[in-house]
């Protein structure tokens, strides 16, 4: 009588847990034990026909531990172990650094093990390591979700600051023309000092007189520089760095000292009508 009994190949196991030592299962005796069975089994089949299969079943057992793990685990837990094995390496590899896979880990570490273990734990450690595997998955999407929303958001923000620059320099470029500068005194005494078209008349006028509006004009004698003619011109550094090609940092500093002096443009504008300087 022969006996065949095909075992199942096991199927690679990650490079991770490769590197962990594995028991070397004994197929050479397990052979010989099958071997050794058949031949019981014939002998006592000569003498007596009925018992055959019984002394065989008893010789069996009598040397389980002898047994590979596709025989003591079982080969749909052992299916299971690998599978849940793969999984687990599959989130590990997916969360990289954003999420932490220490618990995940542990359990696979101790599932890579199965051909040691009972198969009441490796059933168990796989639906652990499963469920764990899960659990990874979803909080490295959330996290990658996350991510995403955050690089979208700073994307937004650096093209709104660009436009948002882009736009002041087209401001300033705009008030480096005398009318541009006109418009633009306009609207700053009205939005920011509250003065409107009555005192802008003043504002025009005096600074028609000491600049005609060239945010450049430099007073050969005084050194007074600018639409406002501040002197020094490093005054205007208070309300900005770039006094000396900004338009609109001359204008600001300009309709300040006029309030901080004269209280209104119209009031600076007689004294510099009076004095010829404000």
């Amino acid at each position: 009588m022969t006996y065949d009994s095909p075992l199942p190949s096991a199927s690679p196991i990650s490079p991770a847990r490769a590197a962990k030592p594995r028991r070397t299962l004994r197929l050479a005796a397990v052979a010989a034990l099958v071997a050794g069975v058949a031949a019981a089994g014939a002998i006592v089949a000569v003498a007596q026909p009925g018992q055959a299969t019984e002394v065989a079943a008893h010789a069996t057992l009598a040397n389980a531990e002898e047994l590979p793990a596709e025989v003591t685990v079982g080969t749909d837990a052992i299916a299971e172990a690998k599978s849940a094995l793969a999984t687990a390496d599959k989130a590990s590899e997916a969360a990289a650094s954003s999420v932490s896979t220490e618990k995940l880990d542990k359990t696979a570490d101790a599932l890579a093990d199965y051909a040691e273990l009972s198969r009441e734990d490796v059933v168990g450690l796989a639906a652990s390591a499963t469920e764990q595997a899960e659990a990874v998955t979803q909080q490295t999407a959330e996290a990658e979700k996350r991510a995403a929303e955050a690089k979208k958001k700073a994307a937004a923000e650096k093209k709104a600051a660009a436009e948002a620059a882009a736009a002041a320099e087209a401001k300033i470029e705009a008030a480096r023309t005398p009318a541009g500068a006109q418009e633009a005194a306009r609207a700053i005494a009205a939005n920011e000092f509250g003065w409107g078209g009555d005192q802008f008349g003043c504002v025009y006028n005096l600074w028609q007189k000491e600049s005609g509006w060239n945010y450049q004009a430099t007073n050969a004698g005084s050194g007074a520089y600018g639409i406002v003619q501040s002197l020094p011109g490093s005054k205007m550094a208070s309300v900005g760095a770039d006094w000396q090609t900004n338009p609109l940092t001359q204008i600001r500093w300009g309709l300040g000292y006029i309030r901080d002096a004269y209280g209104t443009p119209c009031a600076a504008w007689g004294h510099s009508q009076a004095m010829n300087w404000y």
